[in-house]
């Protein structure tokens, strides 16, 4: 069993290109089953720019390959699952 503080401190790589996406920030759950459905790793878009808008890669649970010691291998088109954070 992991703790969510445990996984923040994970690297996530692309396995499709080996690009590095980054470190996990965020969790999305089911709210009826309260399984975890999505990780959020925020984009490094420098952080010097305030007025960009945030971005950040929404890595669905089934895409994840592997969960090691020190990185979460993923699958994904990193086009696709990329979006704008939600204001929280």
């Amino acid at each position: 069993m992991e703790k969510f503080s445990d996984l923040q401190e994970k690297e996530v790589i692309n396995i499709c290109d080996g690009k590095r996406l980054g470190y996990v920030e965020d969790l999305e759950f089911e709210q009826q089953s309260g399984k975890i459905c999505t990780l959020i790793v925020p984009m490094d878009c420098g952080k010097w720019n305030v007025f960009s808008k945030t971005r950040a890669y929404y890595v669905p649970w089934r895409c994840i390959k592997r969960i090691g010691d020190d990185i979460i291998l993923v699958e994904v088109d990193t086009e696709q699952i990329c979006r704008e954070l939600s204001c929280r």
